[in-house]
């Protein structure tokens, strides 16, 4: 049996995959720090901050860290696709083509899915910081601290709790300074400012996001929110009332993309035991890593109501 030369058995399939895969556009290395791993899981100790400047005094006055840890297990993931052989003999090798692109976009874009995911449970029992409390609480205490909340809500007049775009012009500003007032496990205030801040918004709610950062008149009155922040949509947030301040310019970020194995992408041709017997080519994708929550004081979540 001669065997068909479709270019689908060739290096070129893969440097397709990795083609498309490098130009899909996703947001998950903003939002999140890469750390690379090199062992099954992973233990963060987050040690508490530097004591501030005193007086010299009677000489150095050493004050230990506090430390809070938690182990983070690395996943697996895969996805794959199954192709008959009388389809590359009836010449679909275009349509194959398209699935594999199809492919590439959808392992690109899982690092948002699972980032997205972080977002939507982060209020819910068992998904918690490192302080041993759900990611969005109030009830965040670390050292001498004091509780603090980065779990808020705003009230909304318009139909079915959707802002307007004053009314998330003034979330975003409670967000803000809810932000600014974080203290550290010393009590002293957070160093924090203004940059790198992104409001993350379900789809419904992006064009109003955009208008209230964006917009330099709102109401015939200058806006003095232009310009603070940037607007993301996630396709996975579905509830029109959620949404997200995140502080991005920190040296660990609001979530922590743990990376230990990148994406490959394979397959089994004709020239494979499924191919031989079953007369299936497969081409899919693996990868090893983990999305996981950072820093919370760098996450607001608001809801409407």
């Amino acid at each position: 049996m001669a065997v068909i030369n479709t270019g689908l058995l060739t290096k070129g399939l893969r440097s397709e995959f990795f083609d498309r895969f490098d130009k899909t556009p996703t947001h998950y290395q903003d939002l999140a720090t890469r750390i690379p791993s090199t062992s099954d899981a992973e233990t963060y100790k987050w040690l508490g901050t530097v004591p501030r400047m005193r007086e010299w005094g009677t000489g150095r006055l050493a004050k230990g860290l506090r430390t809070e840890s938690y182990s983070v297990e690395n996943l697996k993931y895969e996805t794959t696709i199954e192709v008959d052989r009388d389809e590359i003999a009836d010449d679909r090798t275009g349509q194959i083509r398209i699935r594999v692109g199809e492919l590439a976009q959808r392992a690109a874009t899982h690092k948002d899915y699972l980032l997205a995911q972080l977002l939507i449970n982060g209020a819910t029992a068992g998904h918690n910081s490192y302080d041993g409390v759900t990611f969005f609480s109030n009830a965040h205490v670390s050292g001498s601290s004091g509780s603090q909340s980065n779990d808020l809500t705003c009230a909304a007049a318009a139909t079915d709790n959707t802002p307007t775009t004053e009314e998330f012009k003034t979330a975003l500003k409670q967000a803000i300074a809810q932000m600014l007032t974080f203290k550290d496990d010393q009590g002293e205030p957070l160093p924090l400012n203004m940059g790198g801040l992104v409001c993350v918004v379900p789809p419904t709610m992006l064009f109003t996001a955009m208008e209230a950062v964006n917009a330099s008149v709102i109401n015939q009155t200058s806006n003095v929110m232009a310009g603070v922040a940037r607007v993301i949509a996630l396709p996975w947030l579905t509830t029109a009332t959620t949404w997200y301040l995140l502080k991005t310019d920190g040296v660990v970020r609001p979530f922590i993309f743990q990376d230990r194995e990148p994406v490959e992408f394979g397959a089994l041709t004709e020239n494979s035991e499924e191919g031989f017997k079953r007369e299936k080519l497969l081409f899919g994708v693996r990868a090893r890593y983990r999305l996981t929550y950072g820093y919370w004081q760098f996450a607001i979540r608001t809801v409407f109501n």
